[in-house]
């Protein structure tokens, strides 16, 4: 799985035969310090970007998205530097809802018809972190020793 990973990561910052709403998230590790590059499926919902962890709150990328301080950057073509805002559980609903739509990988994670009413989805919420893509407005924190 992680080379598949690395090799969709590939495709999705080249923004070649990726599919849309593909993007590669690049996030420092928070042990290593090292860049660690994944494919994100990026949720568009009310003129706001979001990304959902569909395997929930004990991933790599959540612990290290957090550990930056939100701090990333978003490569569909060329580098885009951001802030990722994680958002409330009783927000995250609708976000889950139209992610599932674009993400047909992630409906065996989350099992919740797609066109399940929002109550379906607000009881699962507080399992699946999700954040808000904002452009990034301060530089990236230090790396820690």
């Amino acid at each position: 799985m992680r080379a598949i990973n690395r090799l969709d990561a590939l495709l999705y910052a080249s923004n070649l035969l990726s599919p849309r709403r593909t993007a590669t998230l690049e996030v420092t590790g928070r042990h290593s310090g090292r860049r660690l590059s994944l494919p994100v499926a990026v949720t568009h919902l009310s003129g706001e970007r979001y990304l959902v962890s569909m395997l929930g709150e004990n991933t790599n990328w959540v612990r290290n998205v957090r550990a930056a301080h939100g701090h990333a950057v978003l490569r569909s073509g060329g580098p885009e530097p951001v802030t990722l805002h994680e958002i409330p559980a009783d927000e995250r609903a609708p976000v889950i809802r139209r992610y599932l739509a674009i993400a047909p990988g992630a409906r065996p994670h989350i099992p919740v018809d797609p066109r399940a009413p929002l109550t379906e989805f607000e009881r699962l919420a507080h399992r699946h972190p999700v954040f808000r893509v904002a452009p990034r407005e301060d530089p990236p924190p230090s790396p820690t020793p």
